[in-house]
């Protein structure tokens, strides 16, 4: 009886132990285009400090994600995506005042 107990401890940690989180590809892919739509407007230039922020947070996102820790990397593409959409609108904003051409 008592090896069959730790027979059914062993596999349940066993099996624990196999679940895995997802890798985050949304987020990913969300970040990515959130980072090159904030460069196609010139984001560097016009609103360096956000810029700065996702380029800073997408990179340390893959480096996690290529590690697979994928919840720290899923909240740093979320947290890339939000900096690059916020540096994207600000430098459209600038540049509409400025009346530089989009």
């Amino acid at each position: 009886m008592n090896w069959r107990l730790s027979f059914v401890t062993f596999a349940i940690l066993l099996l624990a132990g196999c679940v895995t989180t997802q890798a985050p590809l949304e987020e990913y892919t969300l970040a990515d285009a959130a980072i090159k739509a904030a460069k196609s407007v010139q984001a560097v230039r016009y609103s360096a400090g956000y810029w700065h922020q996702a380029e800073e947070f997408y990179r340390q996102a893959r480096i996690l994600y290529r590690e697979r820790e994928y919840e720290q990397a899923k909240d740093l593409f979320i947290q890339a995506r939000q900096a690059a959409e916020k540096a994207e609108n600000s430098a459209r904003l600038l540049r509409q005042k400025s009346g530089d051409i989009l």
